[in-house]
């Protein structure tokens, strides 16, 4: 027998791990051929916080221990993937992922762009364009960049605009490499309102928001109605924290994500200190699953 290309083993290790997570192996065969080709949500992890002492193996390693099959590598962890790296070393990152079941969903960067001073602002840019290419040649879709706050003294639509003018610059550069640049929901632009300004702005269809699962989400008329503000210029990416902690509506939200036929991850940005993280990444996991079958 000729062994299994990597994209070949790839793709088959995610169908049939996609459709075990979905309870697809008892449908027949045509009936599991296509609820796997429907739209669907997948869930992901952040390396912030239970992956930040990860090296790059043991981050692939685990999250397949989990069955959690894709992940967002943020900067400064342990996993290296850091615009550092140099060609050879950026295509074995991306021969490390193309040989194993989890999908490099993109990289998560800490480029702000409300900083009023112009070199600060631009310095930022321009690292952001840097992630991008490495997003680019390590096989990831997109990267995070941060809005992110108010500064005394600046018009707080003076803000809104600048950050909006970059994010749209960064949009342009991300199409031309086949990324998205990924507007995180962060900081003092936190409420929906002011992100969706943000985005009128940033009007290219590469500039997209990653929802953050923040408690600005339940202000004013609500998590729904946030919601929609900025429901359609959704990325593939959406932050959660642990889905059984505290009182935030994830079950709601994932009912609203299905509701416009998110396809996208739902990555966990986890916030506790949990003995065994691998376990404990593969129990939300569980509770997600559990909530989105809820929903069907």
């Amino acid at each position: 027998m000729q062994p299994m290309h990597p994209s070949t083993r790839r793709e088959f290790l995610e169908g049939v791990a996609g459709a075990a997570a979905l309870g697809l192996g008892a449908l027949p065969f045509g009936a599991q051929e296509q609820a796997a080709r429907e739209p669907r949500m997948r869930f992901g992890l952040v390396t912030y916080l239970w992956g930040r002492d990860w090296d790059l193996p043991t981050a692939i390693a685990n999250c397949e221990t989990a069955r959690v099959l894709g992940v967002e590598l943020r900067t400064t962890h342990a996993h290296g993937v850091e615009i550092a790296l140099s060609a050879q070393e950026r295509a074995e990152v991306k021969a490390r992922f193309a040989d194993s079941p989890l999908e490099l969903v993109g990289l998560g960067s800490d480029e702000r762009f409300d900083s009023p001073d112009p070199e600060t602002l631009a310095r930022a840019v321009k690292t952001a364009r840097a992630f991008l290419d490495l997003s680019r040649d390590v096989g990831g879709g997109g990267v995070k960049v941060k809005p992110d706050s108010f500064h005394a003294g600046v018009e707080r639509e003076r803000t809104i605009e600048q950050i909006g003018r970059a994010l749209n610059e960064l949009a342009a550069y991300a199409a031309e490499l086949g990324q998205e640049a990924r507007l995180e929901v962060h900081g003092q632009c936190s409420p929906l309102p002011v992100i969706a300004r943000i985005m009128e702005v940033a009007d290219h269809p590469a500039a997209r928001v990653c929802w953050n699962s923040n408690p600005e989400d339940l202000e004013g008329a609500g998590l729904e109605h946030n919601f929609q503000l900025v429901a359609p210029r959704f990325g593939a990416t959406a932050h959660v924290r642990e889905l059984d902690v505290g009182d935030y509506p994830y079950a709601e939200l994932m009912g609203l994500l299905r509701g416009i036929g998110y396809a996208g991850w739902v990555l966990l940005e986890a916030r506790t200190e949990p003995p065994d993280r691998v376990a404990a990444l593969r129990a939300q996991r569980v509770v997600w699953e559990g909530m989105v079958d809820r929903r069907g």
